[in-house]
């Protein structure tokens, strides 16, 4: 059963930093690229971060959010983490780690990609 955990959401001010992790099991971890997406209340999911499969892939950022957040991966432990600095209170939102198989090209759009996470609340108060 394949199954993504996100962690590392909480509450902070804004300036603040924080590393959200997405762990993973069930899954060849390093057959996937792994995209973090975020949804704002009434607001539709949109792509974060993303970075493509293999021991070093490579990665894409939303405009939005470059120079602020950092993806990297660690395949021997089959986790993701989404460095995130310099936040606003803009970047409050539930984030989503999502995977999809190698077999695929990378895209940001959430719809193709096949395992998803249950999210993790980033809050960012003004």
């Amino acid at each position: 059963q394949v199954q993504l955990v996100e962690s590392g959401g909480k509450l902070v001010q804004a300036g603040g930093s924080l590393r959200l992790s997405c762990a993973a099991s069930g899954l060849t971890f390093s057959n996937y690229h792994v995209g973090w997406f975020r949804q704002a209340p009434g607001k539709e999911r949109e792509f974060v971060a993303a970075i493509t499969w293999g021991s070093s892939g490579n990665t894409y950022y939303a405009d939005s959010v470059k120079g602020r957040i950092t993806i990297s991966r660690d395949n021997a432990k089959n986790m993701v983490y989404l460095q995130m600095n310099t936040l606003k209170p803009e970047d409050t939102a539930v984030y989503c780690c999502a995977a999809l198989n190698r077999g695929r090209p990378f895209t940001r759009t959430p719809d193709p990609y096949d395992y998803w996470g249950q999210g993790t609340q980033v809050t960012v108060s003004s």
